[in-house]
This record gives structure tokens, sequence and C-alpha cells, in this order.
């Protein structure tokens, strides 16, 4: 839909089973919109907990879509883009609270940039600490480095901390590469440029691939620390049963490989979307021996059974997805 001059912003969220945090994501988005001709989208991917209708319930004033499958993020997303009316589109995670008046300072600074195509938030976890805002383009040099984990351990160093961004002040403003989708604006007239989410990518990357075809379309992309929110984290992923979930990096691991072969498959050829299967598979499978050599103590034996999942569910993503060729059937 064609943006409305009478409009400023258009906040989608996207929920799965978000009951304990939805009404909270919708208050907070009230106030960062303070002074803003706004609307709200709300996109219940078929939710088991009733927070659909608390929604209904709780917030008339928000427009309710509900799906009967599970969408996924892109795919619920693109949903209500097709009826936003805003110049500006923000997504904010039901688990993310936007500080007050955030998402006007955004909507103003973006009016004064029209070359920025998506722009990102500050993300804070509930105890103050800094999240991951900014990042550079996934490669195998820099999944090297968060696997084997000398980005965490050097993460002030340029070079090492590079997959995050670690190393940089986090209260400086940048252009980057992207941004996570959690508390991102996004400007309608590069949208109707780029195209909305790939609806492949049904969870983890979807993000990550928009900014790239933001980029090639020639739009810049941002992190901006004044606009700042509390954000949990995973909340969602780690309601998903009968899946891993990767505490570490609050994610789902099977559908985390899928997408990441289909992104690499997509951007950079079958060729590194094999050599990625093969660096990730190779250190799990280091890790694996490395830990059976010490089968006495159960840390270790519970890490090599870990190691071992892990290399299972990488050559069942490589399989679901034929090598990061197509998308399994939704939902995933």
């Amino acid at each position: 839909m064609k943006p409305s001059l009478a409009i400023d912003l258009s906040v989608i969220v996207v929920s799965y089973n978000n009951a304990p945090e939805i009404l909270s994501c919708i208050a907070s988005i009230e106030a960062a919109c303070a002074g803003l001709r706004y609307e709200i989208f709300v996109v219940d991917n078929a939710s088991q907990d009733h927070c659909a209708a608390m929604v209904a319930a709780h917030c008339p004033q928000v427009s309710l879509l509900q799906s009967e499958v599970n969408l996924g993020f892109a795919a619920g997303n693109n949903l209500a883009m097709a009826q936003a009316q805003g110049r500006y589109i923000a997504l904010v995670n039901p688990d993310a609270r936007p500080e007050a008046g955030s998402l006007n300072q955004a909507v103003s600074w973006m009016s004064i940039h029209p070359d920025v195509g998506l722009a990102g938030g500050r993300l804070f976890s509930e105890d103050g600490r800094d999240q991951p805002s900014a990042r550079r383009f996934p490669s195998l040099l820099n999944d090297f480095l968060a696997l084997s984990g000398l980005s965490a351990r050097f993460a002030s160093n340029r070079f090492f901390g590079r997959c995050d961004r670690t190393w940089a002040n986090p209260a400086q403003a940048a252009q980057v590469d992207w941004v996570p989708g959690a508390f991102t604006l996004i400007a309608h007239h590069a949208l109707e440029q780029v195209g909305f989410f790939d609806e492949r990518f049904f969870l983890y990357y979807e993000e990550v691939d928009l900014c790239q075809r933001m980029k090639q379309r020639g739009f810049e992309v941002w992190y901006q620390p004044e606009w700042r929110a509390v954000h949990i984290g995973g909340v969602s992923s780690a309601r998903v049963t009968g899946a891993h979930f990767n505490r570490h990096g609050s994610q789902l691991s099977l559908w985390r490989m899928r997408s990441t072969l289909l992104y690499y498959r997509k951007h950079h050829g079958w060729l590194t979307a094999k050599l990625d299967s093969l660096l990730e598979q190779s250190w799990h499978a280091l890790r694996q021996h490395r830990n059976q050599l010490f089968c006495e103590r159960q840390q270790a034996i519970e890490k090599a059974q870990e190691s071992g999942a892990l290399r299972q569910l990488l050559q069942q993503a490589w399989c679901d997805t034929a090598g990061g060729r197509r998308s399994p059937p939704t939902p995933w």
C-alpha cells in the first residue's frame, strides 16, 4: 500500500505466544510514538496462549491480523507491510520495549536522511547491558571468529570483534552492514523499490538479506544509538517445543542453520554455502572429539553429546534446504 501523508509511522509487531509481553510492548510503543500520527499492527502467528485475544480485549486501537498458521517473522511482517500506510515502518519485537519518545525521534531523523533505507536503534538487556545492535555481513571469516570464540575473547579488538562490532563505541552512530529486526525503522519509499522480506527465510537472516538488498539498490543502513529499547531476546524461540534451542545465541539451532544456508546460497553461491557448512561441521567434530577424551567428566560428556547433536542438525539442514537452494515447507 502507498504511504499516506496523514500517517507518519506504521509499527508492526509479530507475535508468537507472547501473551506475557504483548501489552507492555504495545504500551511502550505508544509512549515511543508520542507526537506522531501512527498506526500499530499486531500480527499473531497462531499463538496458543490467547495472545491475540488479549490484544483484541485490551487494545482496540491496534489493528490485529490473525494467522491460522505460524507464518514466521518475514511473512508475518509482510502481511502487515502490505497494509501499512505510514511514511516509515517500524519493526518492534514483542519482547522489546522502546524508550519513550524514541520512535518520534527516529522518524524525525529519517525524514532528513532520505538516502537511509533502514536504521536500527540501540538494544539493551533487562539488566542494562548492551546487546549487539549493529553488525557486519556474514562471511566465512566472521563465522570462524564467532565459532572459535575469538570474537568474544578479543571483543575490543577491531579485527576479532568485527562480527558484532564489539570494538566500536556503542554510543556513536555509524553506517553499518545490517541491524537486527528487533527495533528497526524502514523508509516506505525504499521498501517500495527493494521489496518486502524474502519469505524463504522463515526465521533468522531475513533482516540481513533485506539490508543486503537495500545496499545493492544504493540505500544506506545506519545504527542510531539515540533510539533505545530494552530487548529480552529469544522469547518466542524458547517457546517452540521439540527443537534444539541455543541459549547462548537465543536461537533455534536447526532454523538458524537452514537460514544460514539459504542466505549464503542466495548471495554467495553454492560453494560458499558448502564451505560454511563444512566449517561448522569441522568445528563441532573437533569439539566433540576433545570432550570425548575427558569422558569421565559429566560436563565434558554433555558437551560432546551437544556437539554430536549439532552435527546431525547441520546434516539435516543441508538436506532440508538442498544445500541452500530451497526453503522447507512452512511452518518450520
